[in-house]
């Protein structure tokens, strides 16, 4: 596996200088790949791919005495990352994107982050018994490196990073076994996801996971920092001031949101072998919804208002982000996570397995057939929980079937279609008709049962239980 390490930079005057050129040569090179590119395209239909421009860079670099002095493989990595942008344009080409995004030129200050293979041009570590731990950049020199913690596994990448105008960070790419896993603690929980004053999210045990909000609560400090900014004149030392106190709220929010979601995932991880969630689309939920021509010239009104409030709701509370780190330690845990279409589950019913919109009205869930009640966000998350189980039992049984299949083909035999499912006789769930992948609870039954058959005319599926007595 891989893993991040970032660590704060401390260089002396005269390398910050050196830091700066360097990032701004990488630019110039980065937008004149780009416009060799651009020309090809428009003036002779002919792709360049990166092979032809990396075979260039030995003779960029005997003729610009400014590329000669940083390392040939950085500039590769340069070239690298316009590859991948054209790359990710052509794949939103073919999928039909409506706004594709050609790669664009990179102006002063936008391009912050310059890439070397650890022992090509950087090296990690280069002072041996040494108290202040440094890191050698190739026409730099030993820069100094605050290692708050210890670093494993073998070094393979080491990019120089800036952000805002004056911090500089190292971010090493390493390369690790498998840590072993945690402990099997025999339990499993589903989250449902929610926002502001609601909470981050809920589980299936009935746990509220809080949000601090740290954005909601940072925008007062903001507001004050934009309107100093704007105060200032465009160009003079005071605006630049006023611009670092823009990020440093920025950067603080940033920072207490990560270290809070990071401490909640690892809470998560360490108390369940199976983590269920949803498979939200986080960018297609914060996208602003499109305007409504009235046909006269104006517009109708389309919900902007309300849907910038939740979007930033959401984006305070990161869901992205969240779910992103409960992967990344559940597999260094060993455990499972699980994630799932969460569409019908604020509306399903977790007792009976009855879906209406109207089951739930605001916080309060109570089903229309049964009469359950529940708080709505623990009633979703009992049935995300659910399917995941449903999804994890169905890829078990795809990887049964094409084992088996792949055996008997070997040896020659016939499949049998009961020797391809494997056995879930102690699972006491079942598959409800009304959605495919929720699980509903299996109550005992007496005999003989009968059942509405699946074309009912009926809302939602019935079951009659008739019990047969003696005389």
């Amino acid at each position: 596996m891989i893993r991040s390490y970032k660590f704060r930079l401390y260089p002396t005057s005269k390398q910050e200088d050196l830091l700066r050129a360097m990032l701004d040569d990488h630019r110039l090179l980065y937008n004149a790949a780009l416009q060799e590119r651009r020309e090809a395209w428009k003036r002779a239909r002919t792709g360049i791919s990166f092979a032809t421009q990396s075979s260039q860079l030995k003779d960029v670099r005997a003729d610009e005495s400014d590329y000669a002095r940083w390392s040939y493989d950085g500039l590769a990595w340069t070239l690298r990352r316009l590859e991948a942008a054209f790359q990710a344009f052509f794949r939103r080409v073919r999928a039909g994107a409506g706004k594709p995004g050609y790669p664009r030129f990179k102006g002063v200050g936008h391009f912050d982050t310059v890439i070397h293979r650890n022992g090509n041009g950087a090296k990690w570590g280069t002072i041996p018994h040494s108290v202040v731990t440094k890191v050698y950049i190739m026409g730099i020199g030993h820069i100094k490196v605050r290692q708050h913690r210890p670093v494993t596994g073998r070094v393979k990448t080491v990019a120089i990073k800036r952000e805002g105008r004056a911090r500089w960070f190292v971010v090493l790419a390493a390369e690790q076994e498998l840590p072993s896993p945690l402990p099997k603690t025999g339990t499993m929980i589903g989250i449902d996801l929610a926002t502001g004053s609601n909470g981050l999210a809920y589980t299936s045990l009935g746990e509220r996971i809080d949000n601090p909000a740290y954005g909601k609560a940072s925008r007062s400090r903001l507001a004050d920092a934009r309107r100093a900014l704007a105060r200032c004149q465009r160009g003079s030392k005071r605006r630049n001031k006023a611009r670092d106190r823009v990020t440093n709220v920025h950067r603080k929010v940033r920072n207490q949101r990560q270290d809070y979601l990071h401490k909640a995932a690892k809470r998560l991880v360490s108390r369940y072998d199976v983590i269920v969630a949803e498979k939200l689309n986080t960018a297609g939920l914060v996208r602003r919804p499109a305007p409504r021509p009235d046909g006269t010239g104006g517009y109708k009104p389309n919900g902007g208002s309300a849907k910038t409030g939740l979007n930033q709701s959401i984006l305070d509370a990161g869901w992205g982000h969240f779910l992103d780190v409960i992967r990344a330690k559940a597999e260094s845990a060993g455990r499972e996570f699980i994630q799932v279409d969460p569409t019908y589950t604020s509306q399903t019913c977790s007792a009976c397995g009855y879906r209406d919109a109207t089951n739930r009205s605001g916080k309060m869930f109570v089903c229309l057939s049964c009469w359950h009640r529940d708080d709505a966000d623990i009633n979703a998350a009992i049935n995300i929980l659910r399917a995941g189980l449903a999804l994890r039992d169905a890829t078990q049984a795809v990887v049964t079937r094409s084992r088996i299949t792949a055996k008997s083909q070997r040896e020659g035999l016939a499949v049998r279609p009961h020797e391809a499912r494997p056995l879930q006789a102690d699972r006491p769930l079942f598959l409800s008709t009304e959605q495919p992948y929720l699980l509903a609870r299996r109550e005992p039954r007496p005999h003989p049962v009968y059942e509405y058959p699946a074309h009912s005319d009926r809302p939602h599926p019935v079951l009659l239980f008739i019990e047969i007595h003696a005389i």
